[in-house]
């Protein structure tokens, strides 16, 4: 995940900073796991780069830096990005972890979605953070993580649990 810049793109000004170091210190939290959220299949710390393929066809560009995918999808843009050898080694996480998907990034183009039609101001199951025009929603026992700017969707994260992320921690 080296590429933060790319990630937070439609958020404006200096609040791509913001957004991008809160979504880090929330995503090592550790939390209580219910379930990994997963998005068409592809699942963060199980699927690797062929069950990505499988699902979404050829990339329509790879990121060499990163190795990060980026595919083209109905309403917008999906990058999948995968634990790097590099990672694993920093992170002292399994082996057994190199290449799978660390994150699913969903950037969309013309979601209508609002907080209030996807019932996340309902119960306490995210988190919600406002700084001027972005808001900011997070589950972090489910691993997954809405930004709306000017009150529309226009990123969905899908990521591992932190509990799950910090139990990789201490598998050798």
């Amino acid at each position: 995940m080296s590429n933060h810049k790319s990630l937070y793109a439609s958020a404006r000004g200096g609040k791509a900073a913001l957004v991008a170091l809160t979504f880090a210190a929330l995503f090592v939290a550790n939390v209580h796991v219910a379930g990994a959220a997963s998005w068409k299949g592809i699942e963060p710390l199980k699927s690797r780069r062929a069950d990505v393929e499988r699902v979404l066809g050829m990339a329509a560009r790879e990121t060499m830096a990163d190795g990060a995918l980026h595919f083209n999808v109905a309403g917008g843009r999906v990058t999948i990005f995968f634990l790097s050898a590099k990672t694993v080694a920093v992170k002292k996480l399994s082996p057994a972890l190199e290449g799978t998907v660390l994150q699913i990034v969903l950037q969309h183009d013309t979601a209508s979605d609002t907080p209030e039609s996807l019932g996340l101001d309902k119960g306490k199951r995210f988190e919600r953070e406002a700084k001027g025009d972005v808001l900011f929603y997070n589950n972090q026992r489910d691993g997954v993580a809405y930004i709306f700017i000017g009150g529309k969707l226009r990123t969905t994260r899908y990521s591992a649990p932190a509990e799950e992320f910090a139990k990789t921690l201490k598998r050798k």
